[in-house]
């Protein structure tokens, strides 16, 4: 059996991304690229776009290039206040400069309030256009935390996202 080095044909890759933040008052609150109205928002360096920082981690992750906190580090002032929209869309630049594209994501998000359901579908539009692809390739599922652990006392948010990338068409 070859091993994987001798591969020259590009395989599909799936990657998986985690994002939490912390809940405080009086800070916008932003998730899949729009703005919530709560009186809570993520403590964060940058925008504090949960769902988007777990959709750049599977997406970095899918191709082994690292993680978020590698390429956009909380220590650089550059990306103070950055609007995540901005690192979703460099994320998705080096994938497909590595010849990917993406076939589909799947998000999970993990929080209490407030209730986003009328909300995902503005949030798949958003980070469907952003990667170029259908909406029906984006899945955003909300779950609550059953008021059990941070996210059910409402300290905080997670977001699960899982990726699969396909090899850019002529590029197999």
């Amino acid at each position: 059996m070859k091993t994987s080095k001798t591969r020259t044909e590009k395989l599909p890759r799936i990657g998986n991304g985690y994002d939490v933040h912390r809940l405080a008052p009086d800070l916008p609150f932003f998730l899949g690229g729009i703005q919530l109205e709560y009186p809570l928002g993520c403590v964060a360096h940058s925008d504090g776009d949960c769902l988007i920082h777990a959709l750049c981690d599977a997406l970095l992750g899918a191709l082994a290039f690292g993680d978020i906190g590698k390429h956009f580090p909380d220590s650089s002032d550059e990306y103070k206040g950055i609007d995540s929209k901005v690192l979703l869309e460099r994320t998705y630049d080096l994938v497909q400069d590595a010849g990917y594209q993406l076939g589909n994501a799947d998000c999970t998000v993990c929080l209490q309030a407030p209730k986003i359901l009328h909300m995902i579908p503005r949030m798949r539009s958003v980070l469907a256009q952003i990667l170029g692809v259908a909406e029906e390739c984006i899945s955003i599922k909300a779950t609550t935390g059953e008021r059990i652990g941070f996210v059910g006392r409402e300290e905080g948010i997670a977001v699960y996202a899982t990726v699969l990338l396909w090899p850019k068409l002529g590029e197999e």
